[in-house]
């Protein structure tokens, strides 16, 4: 198993990072502010307008360390890995599984399958402490589109399933915020942009994560750009969004709860523009990637594995499992399954 490395997060716009020896060398107004050995890292993630020297992105790249360029208000711009590894029969065999219904549909099934699952954990979860009719109600309907699962004849179908339970998941939502600030009302999904805090949370930690699971696949051999639930679209990262699926209600979703709830965020963390998008502080940014990465140090029960490990290693596991399925290795894929 991969053991568990770090992502490096910089947020100082006057940043600028370089190689020193085996070490990314970071400073901030010409003053040095740390090394960061190269063999501890998996991911740079830059917010803004920082800079790299050239002789650094070609360590990374020599090394496996993907970086990914994002907005400062975390909208993803654009990421460079190194020569892709794995065997060139995996995409081979991956791009021949994306055109092939009898293949991809089963595939499609367990990602929604893992998504819709624990969806409904996180829900019951909530119901336990603190009961809801709305919320009983909710886990009933997440409950029989998983049964409705089953029998999908179509991606479409499926798609159409998937979207239902989402949408069931994100009615009651604001029932699993405590905060009593109107802040930190919710009253839906929305983004590109987000029109309030909590949807400014969830995209900020969805981009996170989906940065995690790219490295993780394209750490396999696998192309993130081919998905099966997510078709093909120039520029997307399809397949991670795939696995993200099944991941982010328990490593996302939760923490965004947690950050509201335990008043780690405020609503003077948010500012809304004339557009109506609402845009999170330097600060608060910097509380939700310290989150980020304490949570991924959280441990919990791999279910098919049945191996406890950090919860940053699930994005690889799930990797390595999606691999050895299109391979031939495993009759079919394994969503994570939280208990």
């Amino acid at each position: 198993m991969k053991r568990l490395l770090n992502t490096l997060y910089i947020t100082s716009p006057k940043a600028w990072l370089a190689k020193e020896g085996e070490c990314v060398a970071v400073s901030i107004d010409g003053a040095l502010k740390g090394k960061i050995p190269i063999h501890t890292l998996d991911g740079l993630v830059l917010f803004g307008p920082v800079s790299c020297s050239p002789f650094l992105l070609g360590h990374c790249a020599e090394n496996g360390v993907s970086v990914s360029w994002l907005t400062e208000n975390g909208k993803f711009l654009a990421a460079m890995h190194g020569p892709v590894s794995g065997n060139v029969l995996l995409r081979k065999a991956q791009y021949a599984a994306s055109d092939r219904e009898e293949f991809y549909l089963p595939l499609v099934r367990s990602f929604i399958l893992g998504k819709i699952y624990n969806c409904r954990t996180v829900l019951r979860r909530t119901a336990r402490a603190r009961p809801s009719p709305d919320i009983d109600v909710a886990c009933d309907l997440l409950s029989d589109a998983l049964k409705r699962l089953q029998s999908t004849p179509s991606l479409d179908v499926a798609r159409g399933i998937e979207g239902e339970a989402a949408r069931t998941y994100f009615s009651v939502f604001n029932a699993l915020i405590t905060a009593d600030d109107p802040a930190f009302a919710f009253n839906g999904r929305n983004r590109r942009p987000p029109l309030d805090a909590v949807n400014c949370l969830l995209s900020f930690v969805y981009t996170l994560l989906a940065h995690d699971i790219r490295s993780a696949l394209e750490a396999v051999g696998l192309d993130p750009a081919v998905g099966f639930l997510h078709r093909l679209r120039p520029g997307r990262a399809s397949l991670a969004l795939d696995v993200m699926e099944e991941l982010r209600p328990y490593l996302a979703d939760r923490l965004v709860l947690t950050l509201i709830n335990k008043g780690q965020v405020s609503p003077k963390d948010f500012t809304r523009q004339e557009s109506g998008a609402v845009l999170m502080s330097d600060a608060a940014r910097k509380t939700v990637l310290l989150a980020w990465q304490r949570r991924k140090a959280d441990t919990a029960m791999h279910d098919f594995l049945q191996e406890q490990m950090s919860l940053g290693l699930f994005c690889h596991a799930q990797a390595r499992l999606l691999a050895r399925h299109i391979r031939g290795d495993l009759d079919a894929y394994p969503p994570v399954i939280i208990r």
